[in-house]
């Protein structure tokens, strides 16, 4: 087994509890905690943790394609690789030490979102559905023939960390089909399609900054999609103060009629509203003025708040608005 964070974990245990001797586990070298910032991966009980508690050998190595990382598997003597979100792509020659290969436990419906982050992204993009795929590993990044496939609707509400959730289950039902499948007999995949292929690279704080020119709708998924890591983000400017960093932690698309001319990104409050904080965004139809309702943020060094918590702390006057830091 290779895997790292709470995504891979079901998929171990479920190795554990199966019929084959799990024979090693490689995850993720150990990082300080100040080091684990960028990791977009949520931190369950943790694959090393989980493999000693039945005394299983845990290695560690920064690059498994490397000489002595290579050894290490040709100490295991696997017959078989299960991978699930190791965060290492595999080398031929690693992929070719288990004689029958490897298996990887991807959360996307290949062949779209090949890539580190294919649950954050497809949120992003506003997919309607996802799911898991258990394709035959080869050295190109998610490109092998997909063993087995299952979908699942995506939540109006749901944030990447959410769905990883719901997805990690179903992964390690999936993987231990096919692996009961390889226990009879050679088993035929089928061939991606290149044409549908989209990426998912992996996540940047960068991504988090939001674009208040997009649709609200694009906003409110964007805020969905950075979650856990590295969360959506916004500088708030009023007169005489410095810019102020704000993180969004919950934003619904709003029907409220405004003048189209105010520029995306303006803060108000309707008093029909009380207590409710609105941000105008980019119009896809200029009849249908659909702004950004934040429910709840969390300013700069502060605790997370509900917007009237924000409000009675952060008074807003005409002119205040959301936008990048503007630096210079």
């Amino acid at each position: 087994m290779m895997g790292t964070g709470t995504f891979a974990e079901p998929t171990l245990e479920a190795l554990l509890n199966g019929s084959d001797p799990v024979v090693g586990v490689f995850t993720q070298p150990d990082r300080e905690r100040g080091a684990r910032t960028g990791a977009t991966r949520q931190v369950g009980r943790g694959i090393k943790e989980i493999a000693q508690e039945r005394a299983i050998s845990v290695w560690q190595p920064e690059n498994i394609n490397s000489p002595e990382g290579i050894a290490l598997l040709r100490q295991a003597k696997p017959d078989l690789l299960v991978v699930a979100a190791y965060g290492q792509i595999l080398s031929k020659e690693v992929l070719s030490v288990p004689a029958l290969g490897g298996i990887n436990v991807h959360a996307s419906l290949l062949p779209k979102y090949r890539g580190a982050a294919p649950i954050a992204w497809a949120i992003y993009h506003g997919e309607k559905q996802t799911g898991v795929t258990i394709i035959r590993m080869s050295p190109s990044l998610d490109a092998g023939e997909m063993l087995a496939q299952q979908t699942i609707d995506i939540l109006p509400d749901e944030t990447a960390g959410e769905l990883e959730a719901r997805l990690t289950p179903l992964g390690a039902r999936l993987a231990m089909q096919v692996i009961e499948k390889l226990r009879q007999g050679p088993v035929t995949g089928a061939k991606q399609d290149r044409a549908l292929v989209t990426k998912a690279p992996k996540l940047k704080k960068e991504d988090g900054l939001i674009d208040w020119t997009n649709a609200a709708e694009l906003v409110c998924n964007q805020v969905r999609a950075m979650q856990p890591w590295p969360t959506a983000y916004t500088y708030l400017h009023r007169e005489s103060k410095p810019p102020q960093r704000v993180i969004i932690n919950r934003a619904n698309p709003f029907p409220v009629r405004y003048d189209p001319e105010v520029s995306p990104g303006t803060v108000f409050v309707d008093q029909h509203f009380p207590g409710s904080l609105f941000v105008t965004a980019g119009l896809l139809d200029p009849e249908e003025r659909t702004v950004v309702e934040v429910i709840a943020l969390q300013p700069a060094s502060k605790k997370r708040m509900r917007a009237a918590e924000f409000l009675r702390g952060h008074p807003l006057r005409q002119g205040d608005h959301f936008g990048p830091e503007e630096k210079g």
